[in-house]
Order: C-alpha cells, then sequence, then structure tokens
C-alpha cells in the first residue's frame, strides 16, 4: 500500500452544484476528522460543518468514509461533497494541502493505485480511459463493457483453464514412469480446442476503428467530385473545389459521428500517372490510403475500382443531365442537391457497423490482442507436442502471457502512458 495519501477534486471544475473531493491513503481518515472533527460509519454519508484548523467554517458538506481494502482505491478513502463555488473548492484543497502528510494526485493517481491494490485488473482500467475519452454512444458502450469487467471475468476463466491443463502436463512429467499412471492422452487435443476459441476472439471487430474512427477513403481520378463530396456530408468547406485537375495535392481528414459511429472521412489526390513531382507524391499517398481505407467510396469508372470489401461506388454529379445513366451497383449522388447523400450515410453506417464490436461484446485493443494471440500460439505449440516437458513449457509461455494481459507481470511499460490519459481527479 502506497505511503502518501493523496486528494484532488474528483469531479467537474467549479463552479458547479456540487463538487467532490477525494482523500486517500492512510491518512485519509485523520483528515476527514481533522477537517469534520468526526466521520460517519464506513459506507454511509453524514452531514459535517467543515472547519479550518483554527476553527473558522469552510462549508457544510456532506461526508463518505470507506475503509480500506473495501474502497475504489485499496486504501481508506474519504470524499467530500462541497458545495461547488470556486472559492469553498479551493479553500477545502488549501486547508487538505496544509496538513503533513498529505499531497495533490497526479493525473490517474486513484485509478493507479485502485490497479496496484487488486481492485481493477489492467483490462479494466484501459477501459475506464476509454471511457472518460469517449465521445459517441458507441464508444462508450464498448468502453462500459470493458471497465465493468467484460474482459477480466473472461480472462479469468482462460487463466482457470490454463492452470488445469499446466497441472494435467505436470502429473504426465512426474508420474509418467509409473506404473498407476497413464500419459493423459486429450491434453494436446484440450490445448488445441482452447487454442481454437482463442483463435475466435482474436477474428472480432477490434476496438480501434471505434477509437480512432473507421477510416472512409473517397478516391478516384482527378475531377470527379471528391472533394465536394466530402464538403457536402461535411456540411462546411473543408477541401479546395476548383476545375483545374490535380488540386487536391494531400489527404483532408473530417473527423464526423454516422449514426453514433465515429468516421474519419478522407479526401485525396486523384488517381492519375503524372510527371509533376509534388502532384506524384500526392497520388502514392492517395494509393496507400486506398489499400488501408475500411471503406472505400470509388468515384471512378465502376470497372477501374479496386477490388476489396468495403466498396462503394459511388457515381457522381448525378444531378448533370450527362450523368443520368447510372451504371449498375452504382450509388447515384449530387453534392449539388444532396441526391443521394442521405443513402450513402446509411450505406456507410451499415458497413461501419460490420467493423464494430456489437453492443455489449467486448472489443479488443492492439495490447490485449497481441497477449491474446501469444497465448493462442502457446497452446497451438503445446497441442503439436508429444513431450510432457515440451507442452508444460508452453503452457508456462501461455500463463505468463496472460498476466502481461491483466497486468500482473511485465506491463512497467505501459503504466505510465495509461495512467496518465486520466484527469487529476481520477
Amino acid at each position: 500500500m502506497s505511503a502518501d495519501t493523496i486528494f484532488a477534486l474528483s469531479s467537474g471544475r467549479p463552479p458547479a452544484a456540487v463538487s467532490i473531493i477525494r482523500v486517500s491513503g492512510p491518512l485519509a481518515h485523520a483528515a476527514g476528522k481533522r477537517l469534520g472533527r468526526s466521520l460517519p460509519r464506513p459506507r454511509e454519508a453524514g452531514l459535517r460543518v467543515l472547519r479550518r484548523a483554527d476553527g473558522d467554517i469552510l462549508d457544510e458538506a456532506l461526508v463518505l468514509r470507506f475503509d480500506g481494502p473495501a474502497s475504489s482505491t485499496g486504501e481508506d478513502v474519504v470524499e467530500f461533497q462541497c458545495h461547488g463555488g470556486r472559492a469553498i473548492v479551493d479553500a477545502v484543497l488549501t486547508e487538505l494541502a496544509s496538513i503533513d502528510g498529505l499531497r495533490t494526485a497526479v493525473p490517474g493517481e486513484f485509478t493507479r493505485r485502485a490497479f496496484e491494490n487488486g481492485r481493477i485488473d489492467l483490462t479494466e482500467a484501459e477501459g475506464l480511459a476509454d471511457l472518460l475519452e469517449a465521445e459517441t454512444e458507441s464508444q462508450r458502450k464498448a468502453a462500459l463493457a470493458l471497465a465493468e469487467g467484460g474482459l477480466r471475468r473472461q480472462v479469468e476463466s482462460w487463466q482457470e483453464r490454463v492452470l488445469q491443463l499446466s497441472a494435467r502436463a505436470e502429473a504426465a512429467i512426474d508420474y509418467v514412469d509409473e506404473d498407476s499412471v497413464d500419459p493423459d492422452p486429450n491434453l494436446g487435443e484440450d490445448c488445441a480446442q482452447l487454442a481454437a476459441e482463442l483463435t475466435g476472439w482474436l477474428g472480432r471487430p477490434r476496438v480501434e476503428p471505434l477509437k480512432d474512427g473507421v477510416r472512409v477513403v473517397v478516391a478516384g481520378p482527378p475531377n470527379a467530385g471528391k472533394s465536394s463530396l466530402i464538403n457536402a456530408i461535411a456540411g462546411q468547406e473543408r477541401a479546395i473545389v476548383t476545375e483545374i485537375p490535380g488540386t487536391t495535392r494531400d489527404q483532408i481528414e473530417v473527423p464526423l459521428s454516422v449514426a453514433g459511429i465515429p468516421i474519419l472521412l478522407t479526401d485525396t489526390a486523384g488517381l492519375r500517372e503524372t510527371s509533376e513531382p509534388v502532384e506524384r507524391i500526392g497520388v502514392d499517398r492517395a494509393r496507400n490510403l486506398v489499400e488501408a481505407a475500411d471503406i472505400l467510396l470509388w468515384m471512378g469508372e465502376p470497372g477501374d475500382a479496386p477490388a476489396g470489401k468495403g466498396l462503394v461506388r459511388v457515381h457522381g454529379r448525378a444531378d448533370l443531365p450527362s450523368r443520368r445513366n447510372v451504371p449498375s451497383g452504382s450509388l447515384p449522388v449530387s453534392s449539388t442537391t444532396g441526391e443521394g447523400l442521405s443513402e450513402l450515410l446509411e450505406v456507410v453506417g451499415r458497413l461501419s457497423r460490420t467493423l464494430l464490436p456489437t453492443e455489449g461484446e467486448i472489443g479488443l485493443n492492439r495490447r490485449q490482442a497481441t497477449h491474446i494471440a501469444e497465448v493462442r500460439d502457446a497452446l497451438a505449440g503445446s497441442a503439436r507436442e508429444g513431450d510432457s516437458v515440451l507442452i508444460a513449457e508452453n503452457l508456462r509461455i501461455a500463463r505468463a502471457a496472460l498476466d502481461r494481459l491483466t497486468g500482473r507481470a511485465g506491463v512497467e511499460d505501459v503504466l505510465d502512458a495509461l495512467f496518465g490519459r486520466f484527469c487529476l481527479g481520477k
């Protein structure tokens, strides 16, 4: 348990109706008694008059007491629910700072203490960080599923199964030479079965498109109407539109929310062969973006569209008489009249949902998927082995990867970066 006692404002910046100031650590209860003269019973709220050391009244507030380890941080905790004026909050914080042994918390320190004291694991901490940064409903739901321990409970089940497999492998090593114990004939099959289950998890939609936005790339030849379409969808002039081919030289990114789903709408340079050096750089970048796109809005000839999933053929400038003949499989759209825009956004939203975790489904981030892949590969290695010693070694590797997944071992390099994402009172 940490020696320092920390405090911070844990609610929004004042002014507000109510502000919550949290204190955590071995001196938390003493600090609560110093300001409120007494504390309520554990996990109950009590009305107290908060006073300075000289007796001057600071505020009348609700005070809550939590005894460690049954608290959010695993330590003794006191919360002051004060009136939310700036002067009141500043006065209470100043009084806490005057108490020996107390200091202001750094960003993320309350949550880090909860992690270090075993109240949450690393996957739950990652979910909480994502929850604080969520800007769309789908981001909120996915983050909440992690923060509430959805992945932690699944990992605990995997850990239990891997431990049982390890025990069977060790038994085979210890007793295989004795007449009374036969080698475990089903051990490899059971390892393969769990590896297949993890492969299924790795094939699920990932959380990065949900956090960073589904990359929707608009591509095609010069003067196909790409920039006009970007502006029409965004509802503002984000891209320069002229009749001069090659006007767009670099990518233009517009973050949007479509049906509650974050997307990153990207304009690109017109795809054509060119000897102009700057334009050629833009064309090369455009080709790279086309390959990396989650969804591609193609505005060229339908037959020239790159092969791949997530392709939407867009027939631009559909309001012009010369463009009335719509190719089969293309969606007619006019950036001038708005024709087809709502239908296009509906298609983008439908395709985007297939790339994201469904409601209630856990989406893995890159770190989590990496460690689960390590577990899967170790289990697959065990399934291929016939030597009990090598099977046991692979299972040890699997257990270590699960420990890295939950933060029990080998994650020191990610902790500072993770908890640095939190605000001061978290």
